[in-house]
C-alpha cells in the first residue's frame, strides 16, 4: 500500500480536515487547528504532505521522527500539521487492519469515558440554565471560563462575579455535578492567587491554565493558595515542551490535545509520561468531529486519563457542531456523564464527504477573538 493523493478542507466553524488516500482505495483523515493561522496552515499541510506521496502509510513512527525533527523543529504551525497527517495515518492502519486505532496501542484499558461540557460562553453567563440543559443532555460535568478580559491588578468586583456563578451552580446540583474552571491564561499571577484562593470552598474539579504556559513558574505560588487540582497542557506542542511540568510536579492533571502535539501516539506517549509521575490526563478537544475521534481512541487505552473534554454544543460552533458531518453519529452519544468505547475501524467515524466538500467551498476566515481591558492595553482571550 502507498500514500497516492493528500486533500485539505476548511470547515466552518473553525476546522481544517485533512484526507490522505492509497493506492488500494484505503482513506485516512485527520484535523489541523486552524487558530493557529489558517491559510498558512493548509499551505503547510501539501507542502509537507506532497512530500508523503508513495510512501508506505503504515510507516507512522518513521514519517513522523521525519516530519517532526525537521532543523527548525516544533512550533504550533508544523505541529498541528504533523498531527493532523498523523491521524490520518492511523485511521488508514487500524481501517486496513479492520480494528480500531486503541487495539494497535495496547488495547482497551477502560469499559468508558467519562465527558464533560462546555458551559457560559466567552464571557460567562446563564450558566445554571446552561448546566441544566448539559445534565438533561447526559452530562454529569462542566467547565466554564472563569473570567472576560482581566487586567494584571483588577476589581474585587470581577472576582465576585465568578464566585457568586459558581456558588449559583452549586446551589442548584450540589456535587452531583463536577465544575471544572478555566481561567484560559486570561488571568495574570496576582489576580490567579486571589481567584484560586477564594474558589477553594466550592470543591472544583480542576483549575485549568492559572496562568500562561510561559509564565509556569508562577504554577507553584498559585497551588500554595488551592489544594484544588491544578491542570495545563493545551498550548503545548511536544512531549518535550511537558518535561518542565513533570519535573516541577505542581501540575495535577496534563491536557494534551492529539491535534497540537504529534497525533494519536505523542499524546498517549505524554500520558505515560504522566502516569510516571502520578498524573491525571484530561485531553483537550474543544475542536472538530476527527480530532475528537482521534482523542477517544487515546482515551480508550489510556488508564489515567479521568475525563475527556468534548465540543457539541460549544459556543464557537455556530452554523455547524459536531453531529453535523458524521453519518455514525452515536459515537458521539453521552449517558450519564460517560460515551462508550468506539468500535469501528480506524477512528471510528464515518464522515459526511459530501457535506465537507460543500461547505468547504466557502472560504474559512478564523482567527482567536482579539480583547481589550478597559484601559485600551491587550486583553489574553
Amino acid at each position: 500500500m502507498k500514500i497516492s493523493a493528500v486533500k485539505v478542507y476548511t470547515v466552518k466553524p473553525r476546522w481544517i480536515f485533512i484526507k490522505i488516500s492509497t493506492d488500494e482505495g484505503i482513506e485516512g483523515w485527520g484535523e489541523m487547528i486552524s487558530g493557529t493561522k489558517t491559510k498558512t496552515v493548509v499551505a503547510g499541510a501539501y507542502e509537507i504532505g506532497n512530500t508523503l506521496i508513495g510512501r508506505n502509510p503504515f510507516a507512522i513512527e518513521g514519517i513522523w521522527e521525519e516530519l517532526y525533527k525537521s532543523f527548525f523543529r516544533g512550533g504550533p504551525i508544523n505541529s498541528t500539521i504533523v498531527s493532523g497527517i498523523e491521524m490520518a495515518l492511523w485511521d488508514i492502519k487500524g481501517k486496513a487492519l479492520n480494528v480500531p486505532v486503541y487495539e494497535l496501542l495496547g488495547g482497551a484499558a477502560r469499559d468508558k469515558i467519562k465527558v464533560y461540557s462546555w458551559i457560559g460562553g466567552d464571557h460567562p453567563h446563564d450558566v445554571v440554565a446552561n448546566a441544566q440543559e448539559r445534565v438533561d443532555a447526559g452530562f454529569d460535568s462542566v467547565k466554564m471560563n472563569a473570567t472576560s478580559e482581566l487586567h494584571y491588578i483588577d476589581s474585587f468586583k470581577k472576582i465576585q462575579e465568578v464566585l457568586d456563578r459558581v456558588g449559583s451552580l452549586r446551589d442548584k446540583f450540589g456535587y452531583d455535578l463536577g465544575i471544572g474552571i478555566d481561567f484560559h491564561g486570561r488571568v495574570h499571577k496576582p489576580m490567579a492567587k486571589v481567584l484560586a484562593k477564594e474558589l477553594e470552598p466550592y470543591r472544583l474539579m480542576f483549575l485549568e491554565e492559572v496562568v500562561l504556559p510561559e509564565n509556569e513558574e508562577a504554577f507553584r505560588e498559585v497551588a500554595l493558595h488551592t489544594s484544588t487540582p491544578l491542570a495545563t497542557g493545551e498550548r503545548l506542542n511536544s512531549r518535550w515542551a511537558f518535561k518542565n511540568l513533570f519535573r516541577e510536579g505542581v501540575i495535577d492533571i496534563v491536557q494534551p490535545d492529539v491535534a497540537l502535539v504529534g497525533g494519536i501516539l505523542e499524546t498517549k506517549k505524554i500520558a505515560a509520561m504522566a502516569e510516571g509521575f502520578d498524573m491525571a490526563v484530561a485531553p483537550h478537544a474543544p475542536y472538530g468531529p476527527i480530532a475528537l475521534a482521534a482523542t477517544l481512541q487515546v482515551d480508550a487505552c489510556t488508564p489515567n486519563v479521568f475525563i475527556q473534554e468534548q465540543s457539541l454544543g460549544i459556543h464557537y460552533n455556530r452554523d455547524y457542531d459536531l453531529l453535523d458531518f458524521v453519518k455514525n453519529k452515536e459515537i458521539f452519544q453521552y449517558r450519564d456523564g460517560y460515551v462508550g468505547l468506539p468500535t469501528k475501524p480506524g477512528l471510528g467515524i464515518e464522515l459526511d464527504e459530501e457535506k465537507v466538500k460543500k461547505v468547504s467551498m466557502d472560504e474559512l476566515v478564523w482567527t482567536n477573538p482579539k480583547w481589550k481591558n478597559y484601559d485600551g492595553t491587550f486583553a489574553e482571550w
